[in-house]
């Protein structure tokens, strides 16, 4: 069979362009506050512009996206904006015994209810 031309990934220009989807996304957060920054829904559709802008450069690059280059562009991004934000880890501990104890053992009561309610119903259905 005959063999189609595969487009190679132009990767000097894919990396000529994203600079482009860079400065738009910067240009855009100049518009929100700084402290702002680490909440995602205060910019959320400026990061969906860049990521667009992103994947459509390195399509007409002819390179697929996500690619190492332009993850590393995007990280960079991410480092200029997005350094300060942390996320705390949760500590996650059990509840006191006064709680616990009742929430374990009132399922496993109704459980031995419901079963014992069952099997006397059943044994009792000429009745009912």
């Amino acid at each position: 069979g005959a063999r189609q031309p595969t487009n190679l990934c132009n990767e000097s220009l894919m990396l000529e362009k994203l600079p482009a989807c860079g400065k738009s996304f910067e240009d855009m957060m100049k518009k929100v506050d700084s402290k702002k920054w680490c909440n995602l829904t205060e910019f959320i559709m400026y990061y969906d512009n860049f990521t667009q802008c992103t994947e459509s450069e390195a399509n007409n690059a002819s390179c697929f996206w996500p690619n190492p280059l332009a993850e590393g562009f995007i990280t960079g991004i991410h480092k200029q904006f997005f350094s300060n934000c942390t996320s705390e880890k949760v500590h996650w501990e059990d509840p006191p015994d006064e709680i616990l104890i009742p929430l374990i053992l009132i399922p496993v009561m109704l459980t031995c209810a419901m079963i014992t309610l069952v099997v006397w119903c059943s044994k009792r259905s000429d009745i009912l």
